[in-house]
């Protein structure tokens, strides 16, 4: 893969320059109280008095106004911390309550996944197959609409966005995941609807004057290729959504992600945002696999690949291993040279996705058996903030932004 020239419109700082206020469109509900495993992110000290200077940067990271030692200090930058889906560690997963739980538990972005409705709306979910995340079984009327899609070459059984209207996904409700490794979150079950996008970008506006920090928004565009192959191209709707809040700058507001190359260019191209590039731990992006030509995520890691990511892109999302891999009796391992190769093709890293259960923890941090039990997840964000990441996706925010405040007070 030849190594183009860097990108032009490069963000100015950890994360941009200038303040975008949104207008606020709709009134949002109120999350449900945190429950007792959050009440110590809760109780930290709110970001009200966060130095003026890097307040000034678009979303600053939000944790208290600390004295920053350390490596964080010698480069100057803080990490930030993505809700991943919100904090579905939490709550349900997309749904209101989810993003503002996380933004309490000091997220400095919230990320929505964006899909489409039949109609051209664009709506939060991980997958445009609910079948999972919401009662939609549960719905006689909907019955019929079950059926087999070929997504991205796999084969995809269920209930499909693109099959309901607007009006017709407002009556389904939101449902945990992953009820047997997250069963206290079941008690949220078809609590909450479905959001659009539109409220998502609502709802930051709203929590960013409640706390007083600007809170970014981390939209992702699921499956582009898909859907532009059935008339639902996602780029444009998305485009046209952050024109009409005022977000097409790049002060590190909004940050837009996919895993496929062609998207992102696509909104490069048609935004002034700052843009990142997904990365899976195999394969190859989907637009390469439909087109038969393109580099595979592999290639994309090398430095000739990163420095064709930074003619289009500022940051590079790699699924965490790629960072830290695990040894061969699962525990965690040493850093790779990919933040160092990252940082010289002038990306920044943001690795996916850490998470505080056992399940996904390297297995010297796990304790016990019990896959749902919370492990050291401590431990594991400190060794990534300590390998230089500029950010982190979380499903637990509280926890991410916990070991971040404890490693920016840590001389190294």
């Amino acid at each position: 893969m030849a190594a183009c020239a860097t990108r032009r419109r490069r963000v100015s700082g950890p994360l941009g320059a200038a303040a975008v206020l949104v207008p606020m469109l709709a009134v949002v509900p109120t999350a449900a109280p945190a429950p007792r495993e959050v009440a110590a992110a809760e109780a930290a000290p709110a970001a009200h008095g966060a130095p003026a200077a890097r307040a000034a940067r678009g979303p600053a990271p939000a944790v208290p106004g600390q004295p920053v030692r350390g490596e964080a200090a010698r480069r100057g930058t803080v990490p930030i911390i993505v809700g991943h889906r919100g904090a579905p560690g939490h709550r349900p997963e997309h749904t209101l309550a989810s993003y503002e739980l996380a933004v309490r538990m000091r997220a400095d972005y919230i990320e929505p996944d964006v899909v489409p409705t039949k109609d051209g709306h664009l709506v939060a979910r991980h997958e445009n197959e609910i079948g999972r995340t919401t009662d939609v079984a549960r719905h006689p009327e909907f019955a019929r609409r079950r059926t087999t899609k070929t997504i991205d070459g796999r084969k995809v059984t269920g209930w499909f966005t693109e099959d309901f209207t607007l009006a017709e996904l407002r009556k389904l409700r939101a449902v945990e995941r992953m009820p047997g490794l997250r069963p206290r979150n079941t008690r949220y079950d078809r609590r909450f609807r479905i959001p659009t996008v539109q409220e998502v970008v609502d709802l930051a506006e709203r929590l960013g004057h409640r706390y007083g920090r600007r809170v970014g928004i981390f939209p992702e565009i699921k499956h582009p290729t898909y859907f532009r192959s059935i008339g639902l191209p996602l780029e444009g709707r998305l485009a046209a959504l952050l024109k009409r809040n005022g977000l097409n700058r790049r002060d590190g507001r909004v940050i837009v992600q996919s895993f496929e190359p062609a998207g992102l260019r696509r909104l490069d191209r048609a935004l002034n945002v700052t843009i990142l590039q997904s990365v899976a731990p195999t394969g190859a992006p989907y637009d390469t696999v439909a087109r038969g030509t393109g580099p595979t995520f592999d290639e994309m890691v090398t430095p000739a690949g990163l420095k064709e990511i930074a003619t289009y892109a500022d940051w590079i999302a790699p699924e965490k291993g790629r960072v830290i891999p695990l040894r061969e009796d699962g525990s965690l391992g040493t850093p790779t040279s990919l933040v160092r190769d990252a940082h010289a093709a002038g990306l920044k890293v943001a690795p996916y996705t850490f998470r505080d259960e056992n399940r996904f923890l390297p297995a010297d941090l796990r304790e016990g058996t019990a896959p749902g039990a919370r492990g050291q997840a401590l431990k594991e964000y400190d060794l990534f903030y300590r390998a230089g990441i500029d950010g982190l996706f979380s499903d637990h925010p509280g926890t991410a932004a916990l070991a971040r405040t404890r490693f920016l007070a840590t001389d190294a």
